[in-house]
């Protein structure tokens, strides 16, 4: 069974009109993404603008989502950072809120080596007894966690899944072949969920679905039913929505697409800035074409 079910939504972080956390839009898109095909949520993740969001404002986050949640579906914190020691004080402070699961990200800018960054993940994952989700994204993090290094941490007990956010299917397929069979790879880029799960895989942990959540569950449902060519069809359809969510720094685009769906979620805090006149209409035409 899986740990987090196959669409994972990598939740945006609402903000009011000062720049600040609004808790009542979050309870809001809460219960539209638990009702669109969200089996479970990652909360100040990269597309909940993470580094902008203090500590104190990230565990104020983790416990309204938790509150709000009830139970529902799991709730995946972010608590990674390049700062080993600041991940484990995030971490316990995550887990004192009842979050289901933390997801830690490869340490970027200091540019550690493999070993380096196997430690960093042990040293959080033994400070916790919450299961661990590594997330490998080189193009932001600068360095890549090798399929050997991901091999190795899934020998450490609570360490059960990877978002693998490096586009290679090569080592995706070598983690998959050489992990145990309950260890979960997810695909962190929304345009090649099928492939992924083709070569074993367990899901997506997506931006889009905030847009096509249920769309998406059918495409993957889909393919596990042996609909390869439904499947198809439904990820051509979906492709162009999955590719202008990211014509701009993510997370600038889902954010205006909610607020055209009608779910407002606020802007973006600096250095991010909102879409300009003629990309939010480029993205309007989009999801209007898609209706």
């Amino acid at each position: 069974m899986a740990h987090f079910g196959r669409v994972s939504t990598a939740m945006v972080t609402p903000f009011d009109n000062k720049g600040n956390i609004d808790f009542q839009k979050t309870s809001q898109l809460i219960e539209y993404l638990i009702d669109n095909g969200s089996d479970s949520l990652v909360v100040a993740g990269t597309t909940g603008e993470s580094p902008t969001l203090s500590t104190e404002e990230k565990v104020a986050l983790f416990r309204h989502v938790v509150k709000t949640v009830n139970g529902r579906i799991p709730v995946i914190a972010g608590t990674g950072s390049n700062n080993t020691y600041a991940s484990i004080e995030l971490t316990k402070k995550a887990e004192a809120t009842g979050v289901d699961a933390i997801m830690i990200v490869a340490p970027y800018y200091n540019k550690p080596n493999q070993e380096g960054i196997f430690q960093h993940f042990k040293a959080i994952a033994e400070s916790t007894t919450l299961p661990v989700m590594v997330y490998n994204i080189p193009g932001r993090s600068v360095i890549n966690i090798h399929p050997e290094t991901i091999i190795r941490l899934a020998d450490i007990s609570n360490i059960v899944a990877v978002k693998e956010a490096s586009g290679d299917l090569d080592a995706m397929t070598h983690i998959i072949a050489n992990t145990p069979d309950d260890f979960e790879l997810y695909s962190g880029d929304d345009g090649i969920t099928i492939p992924v799960l083709s070569i074993g895989g367990q899901g997506i942990i997506s931006v889009a679905s905030h847009i096509i959540g249920n769309e998406m569950q059918e495409m993957i449902q889909a393919f596990l039913n042996g609909s390869n060519k439904e499947a198809a069809k439904l990820h051509q359809q979906l492709l162009p929505i999955m590719k202008g969510l990211f014509t701009a720094p993510s997370p600038v685009p889902v954010k205006t697409a909610l607020q055209l769906k009608g779910l407002d979620v606020g802007s973006v805090r600096l250095p991010l800035v909102p879409l300009s006149e003629s990309e939010r209409m480029s993205l309007t035409e989009l999801l209007n074409s898609y209706k």
